[in-house]
């Protein structure tokens, strides 16, 4: 039992770690597939419906035992990123921004931090932004940047989960404030669909507060400038 908790804290430690793309192909991706071919295991698809239930379910699980902190955390990664690859092809229609497309808030070019990328769709329209502050920012005051955009048309507002990076409803989406990963602005509202999920990166990453969508004010949002 006290084996079982000491190898969980240390893979949490290594976990909150954070991989560019290059490490991943490099090294994570390849020890990952290794040590998954090695163990035979079988991954039933609801384990990968959110990274805190795979990680969950390889801690627990008999045949991960033996496996040191850098491997488990290798595991995780490879099978979650490879049923992320997946899910992408089908799921990321809803935030497809061009290369045209500029971030009215802040005027970067949104199609460079797909990872952040959010939208407001209108009857006729859609708005593209480089992260959710930025979106909040706008759908406060619409006024104040440019061409004016009735709230009452709004048809959708989407957000990528940060783990599984698939398109969600801003309005049920959990999103984690004062983290220590930030987005291309900045400090970031980081959204996910599942609520265990925004709970694990609160922990893992220094947050200060879980909001709902309806949570959120002016306030907090251009609070996060500062």
């Amino acid at each position: 039992m006290i084996r079982s908790l000491l190898l969980l804290t240390l893979f949490l430690t290594f976990a909150s770690a954070e991989y560019s793309d290059a490490i991943k192909q490099k090294k994570i991706y390849p020890m990952g597939e290794k040590i998954y071919k090695k163990l035979s295991l079988r991954i039933e698809p609801s384990l990968l419906e959110t990274r805190t239930k795979l990680h969950d379910y390889l801690v627990r699980t008999e045949a991960c035992k033996g496996l040191n902190p850098k491997e488990l955390e290798a595991l995780e990664i490879y099978l979650f990123d490879r049923s992320l690859r997946e899910a992408n092809s089908k799921d990321n229609a809803a935030i497809t921004p061009q290369k045209s497309d500029k971030c009215p808030v802040c005027g970067m070019f949104v199609y460079k931090y797909p990872r952040w990328a959010a939208l407001i769709e209108y009857e006729k329209s859609k708005l593209y932004f480089d992260g959710v502050k930025d979106l909040m920012k706008f759908y406060f005051n619409p006024q104040a940047w440019g061409e004016y955009y009735p709230s009452e048309k709004i048809r959708n507002i989407a957000v990528r989960d940060y783990y599984t990076q698939k398109s969600v409803d801003a309005k049920e989406a959990y999103f984690v404030l004062g983290s220590d990963v930030y987005g291309p602005m900045g400090n970031e509202l980081i959204p996910f669909a599942a609520q265990e999920d925004a709970k694990h990166f609160y922990m893992d990453h220094k947050a200060k507060a879980i909001y709902r969508f309806n949570e959120l004010t002016s306030e907090i949002v251009y609070g996060l400038d500062d």
